[in-house]
């Protein structure tokens, strides 16, 4: 976000009309890529898809995956080196919403590591049952968040609590295991937590991801520390800072930091270039 060259009187609301002027214009870009009403709550869900859903961007990338004999809790799909993990389906929505999580992933200081301007357009990406969602929409009230899941169940949760709370600046979006359906130069931030190492197709989904962000949006990564083995997840359900950095490398994102505060999982930055 930029800093006003000088604060008169008139400067607060200016920024606040120009944040109600681009709520807007996303609100309508949304529609114009398929939004439909949810039979729930009447949220507007995203259906339509806003790239090439086939490849995500449309690019060949017949040679950027191998196979390989599936191990116990992975799919047989290989990712510049890394075997793609299983994907923990509805069924677990209970897991995501433990007790316990609060302390174990400290949800609290990924979302204040984010810095969030009021106004920002935040995609949760694999938004499960809202842990994150619910927690981000506070801190931009002149903005949006995006939450993307591909099933349905989890949607289902997002809106039903978004009715019962009577909650307007979230956002279902309804992606595919290829494309997060979002409008191009959207986004300031997008967040996925102990989702990406489950994508069973990484580079369409990044490629897509990416040019829905502005230039200098981020991308924040939080997946469980792989180098560290007292850490209690299954291997492929963890992620190294240097395969992660790899990946987010080959889809044109820049590294910008890597946090250490959380007990068990890397939190890293990424940022697209800017013209």
């Amino acid at each position: 976000m930029t800093t006003p060259h000088h604060t008169s009187s008139l400067s607060p609301r200016l920024h606040r009309t120009t944040h109600i002027l681009y709520s807007l214009i996303l609100s309508l870009a949304l529609l114009l890529v398929g939004c439909a009403q949810s039979g729930d709550s009447g949220a507007p869900v995203l259906n339509g898809p806003a790239s090439t859903d086939s490849a995500g961007t449309g690019s060949d990338t017949s040679g950027v995956y191998t196979e390989t004999t599936p191990s116990r809790d992975g799919i047989g799909k290989v990712y510049m080196g890394r075997e793609i993990s299983k994907v923990m389906g509805h069924r677990g929505a209970q897991w995501l919403e433990r007790a316990q999580r609060a302390e174990e992933e400290r949800p609290d200081l990924v979302v204040d590591s984010m810095r969030l301007e009021p106004g920002d357009v935040v995609a949760d990406i694999g938004a499960g049952t809202g842990y994150f969602t619910f927690r981000i929409a506070p801190k931009v009230p002149e903005g949006r968040v995006l939450a993307v899941d591909i099933q349905p169940e989890m949607l289902r949760r997002i809106r039903s609590r978004m009715q019962e709370q009577d909650i307007r600046n979230v956002t279902p979006v309804e992606g595919t295991i290829r494309d997060p359906r979002l409008p191009a130069d959207t986004l300031d931030a997008a967040l996925m937590v102990d989702a990406y190492h489950e994508f069973s197709h990484p580079r369409e989904m990044m490629t897509s991801l990416v040019r829905s962000l502005k230039p200098g949006g981020r991308v924040h990564l939080v997946e469980y520390r792989k180098e560290d083995p007292s850490v209690p997840i299954k291997p492929l359900h963890k992620m190294s800072e240097t395969q992660a950095k790899r990946e987010m490398r080959a889809v044109g994102l820049e590294w910008v930091e890597t946090l250490d505060m959380l007990p068990q999982q890397h939190f890293l930055i990424f940022e697209k270039p800017r013209p």
